[in-house]
């Protein structure tokens, strides 16, 4: 099992979120535990290109400052929604390591979380999505509440991901 922290950027990680304040301490709280049991945390970064304000050197860019990650910690930058995207390596990493259970955390709920979500379990992986880990913005779509609600509980669900509480993935990190 690895712990896949997903896009959580200076640049859109803030108390725009939907439900911020809780995704943030429960992240926090995931990264922590991962680290104490010594479960594996990859990083993914989004960059939107030179002069978007989201590409590499700019602040927006960097990983929220309450999830940096350790030296020794994977970081994988991507310039398209899923994480596993041929240009990225990370699909490559985790089939060489064998790895076969994601727990994904992270931002937005219906762009990148989506889609990495969705193409982690067409490359075979169980992916895992712990209660209040992911958020997003409200759009002319849906409020950030429904876009939550939608994913969280109708479209991952008994298709593409196990949605499972907070307790459940803080047991599932100390039982490696």
């Amino acid at each position: 099992m690895v712990l896949l922290v997903v896009d959580t950027q200076n640049g859109i990680t803030d108390n725009r979120l939907y439900e911020f304040e809780k995704v943030k301490r429960n992240i926090k709280l995931l990264i922590e535990t991962a680290r104490q049991n010594g479960v594996e945390i990859i990083y993914v970064q989004h960059d939107d290109g030179p002069g978007t304000g989201f590409t590499k050197g700019d602040e927006a860019y960097e990983i929220y400052g309450e999830f940096k990650p350790k030296v020794n910690e994977k970081i994988f930058c991507k310039t398209v929604n899923s994480s596993f995207h041929v240009s990225t390596g990370l699909l490559a990493y985790l089939q060489e390591r064998e790895e076969k259970q994601i727990l994904i955390v992270g931002l937005q709920t219906d762009f990148c979380i989506d889609a990495t979500i969705k193409s982690g379990f067409e490359h075979g992986f169980e992916m895992i999505v712990p209660e209040y880990t992911n958020s997003t913005f409200d759009n002319k779509y849906f409020s950030k509440e429904a876009a939550y609600k939608y994913y969280n509980n109708f479209m991952w669900p008994d298709r593409y991901a196990r949605c499972i509480t907070m307790k459940d993935a803080l047991e599932m990190l100390g039982n490696k």
